[in-house]
């Protein structure tokens, strides 16, 4: 039975046309997947269906379970109650002041008008249907105390709460650990399976929709490209764009042979971050961020380090580059203290270019900083040249970050680790929020300035499979310790520890058989 038709869907903001013509079918219990790059359409399409576009004009034709959702609608009866929807970030999606269970009971007192006891023991249900340890004590919690993908599970327990028929979520994993990303589609795909609700899966990213949905619709600036079962559309695309997403995917680089001396040495670094006392207690005993880090960066060469959130990369690359200082332990840059050798030697791209870019200052300004720091007086010439070197065109000068897009403000940040012609550049996820294509440019980018400037590189992600196209060698941290270490295609085809073996199962693929096998794996491990 057909659950969800949508026929001819346009939607438009003012003179822009978001969404031009989209038209879809979605079974009761089945699984559907809207893929695509920022700005193809695919979250207005899904905001839509809750209908959560107010200053848009829709129309067409949105039929859920005989409702027309374009016309008149009763959203009491059916936002949150028969269509739910789980959120791409959600800590702004949950409120700060209320507990989770508190947020979960008022959505189901809302829908149902169940009393205060019976709406509290449904959220402590839905929550141990999501797997949140002991649900009764966290349902107590308030959001900054789960980690993030935990406050994804909370989410998706709100979904649920009120046993709708379907569920949409719009990016569930951007930016997650790939295992905790693998925890959560895995559990969408349990909650579809043991509810019956109906999913609608929406995300950038072809491995995450691979291994979860029965039908994949592939859009680009708000219109269809292709469709098909999943199984056909990524093993057999027929359309030119779906065989360039697929081919953007990150695939294994050629290895190279690093003969060049250590540029920069970490000798059992420590960084130990104190713990507030928490009334008459003993004082606590630290944070051990980083606990005895060795590993050396040879001259030339991109080391990846790779771990999941709270393993201490960011950390240790902070150090790297001087911005921290460690506990214990040295980190010398060509055999100097490298408190001292900041600056010109050592520079670093951050994750998130938006807030490492001054928002009331223009981009050429923010790029010409470290030369003007180095006495240059008219540093205008060499930042046009920069940024020509990086992409973006000379006359991007004069605007200012939020005008431009998420991959040009990463090309920006690239471009002011160059200015000052440094020998190392350490890069902290510079591309987990990047559409497919927009990281396939970027890690083209510092490949290629890499070759080009003879520059060496430290890559930081959670993302295994970037790591396998950039890096020569790669350490995997957990707890703050490097628990293996070695050439790229050593660690991947023949991991030694237990930990790098599970991260490399939890990573996605784009073949859906591959990708369904993997789950069957994870699910009979954790089993």
């Amino acid at each position: 039975m057909t659950l969800l038709t949508v026929e001819d869907l346009r939607i438009s903001f003012r003179d822009k046309l978001a969404v031009d013509g989209l038209s879809f079918e979605l079974p009761a219990g089945g699984t559907l997947g809207i893929v695509g790059e920022s700005g193809s359409g695919k979250s207005s399409a899904a905001l839509a269906l809750l209908g959560l576009h107010e200053a848009a004009t829709v129309t067409g034709t949105i039929d859920f379970d005989g409702v027309d959702l374009i016309t008149d609608v009763p959203w009491k009866d059916i936002r949150g109650a028969r269509i739910s929807m789980v959120f791409q970030e959600p800590l702004t999606a949950l409120s700060p002041f209320h507990t989770i269970g508190d947020q979960i009971a008022e959505v189901y007192r809302l829908h149902t008008g169940a009393s205060r006891k019976a709406a509290r023991d449904r959220a402590v249900e839905v929550l141990g249907q999501v797997h949140i340890p002991d649900p009764a004590r966290r349902a107590g919690a308030y959001p900054h105390q789960f980690s993030g993908g935990m406050r994804q599970r909370a989410l998706i327990a709100m979904a649920i709460a009120c046993r709708p028929q379907l569920i949409v979520a719009d990016e569930p994993t951007t930016a997650l650990d790939v295992t905790v990303q693998a925890q959560i589609l895995d559990l969408l795909d349990e909650v579809r399976a043991t509810t019956g609700a109906a999913l609608l899966l929406i995300s950038h990213d072809l491995g995450v929709v691979a291994g979860s949905a029965d039908t994949v619709v592939v859009m680009r600036d708000g219109r269809v490209v292709e469709r098909g079962a999943t199984e056909t559309v990524l093993v057999s695309p027929r359309e030119p764009y779906t065989k360039a997403l697929l081919d953007a995917v990150p695939k294994p680089g050629e290895p190279r042979e690093i003969t060049g001396a250590p540029l920069l040495r970490v000798q059992d670094v420590h960084r130990h971050f104190p713990q507030p006392r928490r009334g008459s207690f003993r004082k606590p005993p630290p944070i051990r961020a980083v606990d005895g880090v060795s590993l050396d960066v040879h001259a030339g060469e991109t080391l990846g380090i790779v771990g999941e959130s709270g393993t201490g990369k960011t950390t240790l690359a902070r150090m790297m580059v001087g911005l921290d200082r460690p506990t214990a332990g040295t980190i010398t840059f060509d055999g100097a203290d490298i408190s001292r050798r900041r600056g010109r030697s050592v520079q670093m791209v951050f994750q998130d270019p938006l807030s490492s870019l001054n928002p009331r200052r223009s981009i050429g300004e923010s790029i010409a900083d470290p030369l003007r720091l180095q006495g240059e007086r008219d540093p205008r010439g060499r930042v046009s040249a920069l940024l020509e070197r990086v992409g973006l065109a000379a006359s991007e000068y004069d605007r200012y970050p939020h005008q431009l897009s998420g991959g040009m403000r990463q090309r920006v940040g690239i471009a002011r680790a160059l200015a000052p012609s440094p020998r190392l550049i350490v890069c902290d996820e510079p591309v987990s929020s990047l559409d497919v294509t927009t990281q396939a440019q970027v890690l083209a980018l510092l490949e290629d300035l890499r070759a080009e400037l003879g520059l060496s590189l430290v890559f930081v992600s959670h993302d295994l499979a970037v790591l396998r196209q950039i890096a020569d060698r790669v350490a995997v941290l957990r707890e703050g310790r490097v628990v293996e270490i070695g050439p790229t295609a050593q660690v991947y085809e023949q991991p030694q520890h237990a930990y790098t073996k599970e991260l490399l199962a939890a990573v996605p693929v784009t073949d859906p058989v591959e990708a369904r096998r993997l789950r069957a794996l994870r699910t009979t491990v954790s089993g």
